[in-house]
């Protein structure tokens, strides 16, 4: 009988067969020889149910072996078929390392598949890279509440996310000097929260492509403004916190990173590497933070507001300061609660929801929303 090498994963069954044909017998000739039902011969040589030391000694007494050598080719067999499972189980244990798996096929960011071979093919496709071991080449900037230090893997997978449907958007050409001269013209869509419906068509015609993604369980990322090439920008954002004032806030943070062109350039350190010790913040980001304060409420009138009013900041005060500046009062709250100036239960109602009135204007991916990309 010819040898066979174990990592041929032939089962016992194949060499079974082989004696089979040498004497011209069938299944159902072996199985009256040993006394067994054909059911039970045919699950022997499938596989489907091993070998015993009972069937290798009736084996051996069939065939002329010794009950040994089917032993050894069970054994071989079965431990050739675990070696690969192993294998299957260190593949899945790297593909969960480089990405949140469950959650992109529970998003339907990949096809939901058991099979290692398809998953890995997914992943590499989404991540747009060769091996597991290749970084993707994104330039990114981004408003979060975690390290700057490095990107997390559902950090990444989202932005990847919100890139591939932002090239579906349309949008005009982008120019700097006419992105400035617009943003004049979206800030009056602050005053009310209904008007925040407009900010993806007021954007688009500024050739920034707008678009929504609910955040991953394990993310604090609010906004990110990535670049499909040099001259299209893409603000995404995740809407974590359900108010206008961090609507505005984050847009108008994203948008003073489009002035600056921040992201642009691909930063092959981005994930797996220190670069910051975590409580830094790159001064791009703050820079973003003050520009984006200013934006919404000149920062002389916020504290002359403040230093004639304090500590005595009244809904009346907080509203005719806001409808001064042609601003919703919430977006006032919300910078008071951030220079600590008002505790965070002052005029929470002023601090309306606006999920429910971006999505419906805006290519939106969560909530239940499944767009066509």
């Amino acid at each position: 009988m010819a040898a066979r090498a174990p990592d041929d994963l032939f089962p016992p069954g194949e060499f079974i067969r082989d004696e089979l044909k040498a004497r011209n017998w069938t299944q159902r000739d072996l199985a009256n020889i040993l006394g067994r039902p054909v059911k039970s011969v045919n699950h022997i040589l499938s596989a489907k149910t091993g070998i015993t030391t009972k069937t290798a000694q009736e084996l051996a007494a069939a065939f002329g072996t010794s009950a040994q050598f089917w032993l050894n080719l069970e054994s071989a067999y079965r431990l050739a078929v675990e070696r690969r499972d192993h294998v299957d189980v260190a593949r899945r244990a790297r593909m969960y390392e480089k990405a949140p798996i469950s959650d992109m096929m529970r998003r339907q960011w990949i096809r939901q598949c058991d099979d290692v071979d398809e998953i890995e093919r997914q992943v590499l496709e989404f991540f747009q890279i060769n091996t597991l071991d290749d970084n993707p080449s994104l330039g990114l900037a981004a408003r979060k509440s975690t390290s700057y230090a490095d990107t997390t893997a559902e950090e990444l997978a989202w932005c990847l996310r919100a890139l591939r449907i932002a090239r579906s958007v349309d949008a005009g050409a982008f120019d700097a000097t006419r992105f400035q001269e617009g943003l004049h013209n979206l800030r009056r869509f602050t005053a009310t929260s209904n008007d925040i419906r407009e900010v993806p068509r007021v954007l688009a015609d500024l050739g920034v492509r707008f678009v929504i993604v609910e955040r991953l369980p394990r993310m604090r990322l609010d906004g990110v403004t990535l670049w499909i090439d040099h001259v299209s920008p893409v603000v995404a954002m995740s809407v974590r916190y359900d108010r206008l004032d961090w609507f505005w806030f984050t847009l108008s943070h994203e948008l003073s990173h489009v002035t600056h062109g921040d992201g642009l350039s691909i930063d092959r350190d981005l994930v797996g590497t220190k670069r910051l010790r975590s409580e830094d913040k790159p001064e791009s980001e703050q820079r973003a933070d003050r520009e984006a304060c200013e934006f919404l409420v000149p920062q002389a009138e916020l504290q002359s507001f403040i230093t004639r009013v304090r500590p005595l900041y009244s809904r009346k005060r907080i509203i005719q300061f806001a409808n001064l500046h042609q601003v919703h009062p919430g977006i006032v709250v919300g910078q008071l609660q951030f220079r600590e100036e008002i505790p965070y239960a002052h005029s929470r109602d002023m601090l309306e929801p606006v999920r429910h009135i971006i999505v419906d204007s805006a290519v939106t991916d969560g909530w239940g929303y499944f767009p066509g990309v």
